[in-house]
């Protein structure tokens, strides 16, 4: 849908998502942080702080799915809209709870739900976006463009998310309802329509269309390995944002500098980020891949040292190479799906790829209730080395494909 190839930094319909999408991330990111605060100031219950985690993160295997089918069937922006109009008022509900002294457990889990199901129906109508936005050859860049904003606002959001939780509790979340009304006004300033012209069919059935991304996706034996090796590694990421949190809690950390921690993750990411393009040049991603799973083991650094610091330093590699891997496999990806079954596809890979994300708090909590968080880092890191090994001798994996080699899908 684009005529001309226009610099990133010059096209005002990416420019105006891009910048939308940073504050509203900053506010979410932010909130992320004061969830997990609020409930261990509620209930002061690692268990119950893990359940919300998972009802945040549940949506994405739970609704995912259908929300690529309205996607492909429905006005990606409309959608969009839809969904930070519906976290403005959520999020904003729960600000006022807070602020009135009227918060409790069931609300708290209400409102991460509704959070969490509308950015699974905005994430997934904003990956087939950028790619009416920006020229195909362009993906690469655009999505490493993309990891390097989450990677900003990922260094911005929790330490905000701290500082505001330590002034005020309902702070955190009044910022986020916010965020996402700024959102919503980047979107309706944006000309360029989000998805190509399309004949007029005849609806199928919701199964129907959800069993052809499906088995799309499931056809493409790359592709489906992928998502299933994401799945086993967002377990362990699930569970480790849990894990710092707790412990630093218990080694007596200012919410501030809970936030400030969260916030070195984003400032590793980000560096990745703009190092992304240049590994993007040079490695294969068979190489990128396998790299990946095994720099990830560096969290065992923490079992002969129990410290939080030890810690996010095992991790730093991972965390700085994931950003590569990202953009590569969804760039990848977008590349070669259709158009018309963007959204389908994109949410068959998200949901099979973090099907298993919401786990991660609820074992952590579980584990960090019972155990020491020692104990928690042992069962993710010997999880991981199992995950490295399997990556390593996977024959797709050592097959993958070369993406400069690959055409864009047009069908």
């Amino acid at each position: 849908m684009v005529s001309a190839i226009v610099p990133l930094r010059r096209n005002r319909d990416f420019v105006l998502l891009q910048t939308g999408q940073a504050l509203s991330t900053v506010g979410s990111e932010a909130a992320a942080v004061a969830y997990t605060l609020l409930v261990l100031s509620v209930t002061h219950s690692p268990a119950k702080a893990g359940l919300v985690g998972f009802v945040r993160l549940a949506p994405w295997p739970l609704l995912a799915l259908p929300a690529g089918v309205a996607v492909d069937r429905w006005n990606r922006k409309h959608l969009m809209i839809v969904a930070d109009v519906a976290r403005v008022v959520a999020v904003g509900a729960l600000g006022v709870a807070a602020a009135t002294g009227h918060v409790t457990f069931p609300l708290i889990a209400v409102v991460a739900f509704v959070e969490g199901a509308m950015y699974v129906l905005f994430n997934i109508a904003e990956i087939g976006a950028v790619r009416s936005v920006v020229a195909s050859e362009q993906l690469p860049r655009a999505f490493a463009t993309e990891q390097a904003r989450l990677s900003s606002v990922y260094l911005a959001g929790p330490p905000l998310g701290g500082l505001l939780f330590g002034l005020g509790r309902s702070l955190p979340f009044i910022f986020d309802a916010i965020s996402y009304a700024f959102s919503t006004g980047s979107l309706l300033a944006m000309r360029t329509p989000f998805q190509e012209e399309r004949e007029a069919t005849a609806k199928t059935d919701l199964r129907a269309e959800v069993k052809e991304g499906l088995t799309w996706l499931w056809s493409h034996t790359f592709l489906r390995m992928c998502a299933l090796l994401f799945a086993a590694g967002n377990f362990t990421w699930g569970a480790l944002e849990l894990t710092i949190i707790v412990a630093a809690r218990r080694e007596g950390f200012h919410p501030f500098a809970i936030g400030a921690l969260i916030a070195v993750i984003g400032a590793l990411s980000l560096a990745g980020s703009i190092a992304a393009p240049r590994f993007h040049g040079l490695l294969s991603m068979r190489t990128t891949i396998i790299a990946a799973s095994w720099l990830a083991l560096g969290i065992g650094s923490y079992l002969a040292k129990p410290s939080v610091y030890v810690l996010l330093a095992g991790g730093a590699p991972s965390v700085f190479f994931g950003p590569t891997l990202n953009a590569m496999i969804i760039g990848y990806r977008v590349r070669i799906v259709p158009d018309r079954l963007q959204g389908r596809v994109n949410s068959v890979a998200r949901s099979l790829a973090l099907v298993a994300l919401p786990l991660g708090p609820v074992v952590a909590g579980v584990l960090l209730g019972a155990f020491s968080a020692r104990a928690t880092v042992l069962f993710l890191f010997v999880w991981l080395v199992a995950l490295a090994i399997v990556t390593t001798a996977s024959r797709t994996i050592r097959a993958a494909p070369d993406f400069h080699a690959t055409s864009v899908a047009v069908s």
